[in-house]
């Protein structure tokens, strides 16, 4: 394997590594009180639905992002996942005290915040930041960008 292919794997496995293995084996292990945290926002069995539909994407995008297959609508799948989880659980407005001096369970939630959208950031440039850009994926969303293939040198 040449530096190249690992330099790419390394940089996308930086990208996931939050959400495959640790944030779906924290779902996996801890069940019963992620569930109880989607309870905040959904009822009952949706919640357990919530979770389950989380830990399948925490599992499926980055196993796609890391093989290169589908690995653009896999990004796009985890940047709105990124927004999505931001505005539900990271909800810095909520506590008011945002804008008080000393500790602030505000400011705390509001870097989390921002990291989710960085986050989201980073996966839409799997998107629309390789191989052709915006264009590109839309014309074939679920092609690969064959991230490991080299061209041959001449």
């Amino acid at each position: 394997m040449s530096l190249s292919v690992l330099a790419i794997l390394a940089t996308r496995y930086l990208l996931v590594m939050l959400f495959f293995p640790f944030s779906a084996l924290d779902k996996i292990i801890n069940f019963r009180g992620a569930v109880g945290q989607a309870s905040q926002i959904a009822p009952g069995v949706l919640a357990v639905l919530l979770i389950v539909a989380g830990l399948s994407v925490e599992i499926l995008m980055p196993v796609a992002i890391l093989t290169g297959t589908a690995d653009r609508a896999a990004g796009l799948v985890m940047a709105g996942y990124c927004m999505m989880t931001a505005l539900l659980w990271k909800q810095f407005w909520r506590p008011g005290d945002f804008w008080r001096a000393g500790d602030s369970k505000g400011r705390d939630l509001f870097w989390d915040f921002l990291k989710n959208f960085s986050l989201a950031g980073g996966f839409l440039l799997l998107v629309v930041g390789v191989h052709g850009g915006l264009g590109a994926f839309l014309a074939d969303p679920l092609a690969s960008t064959h991230p490991y293939t080299q061209p041959v040198s001449p």
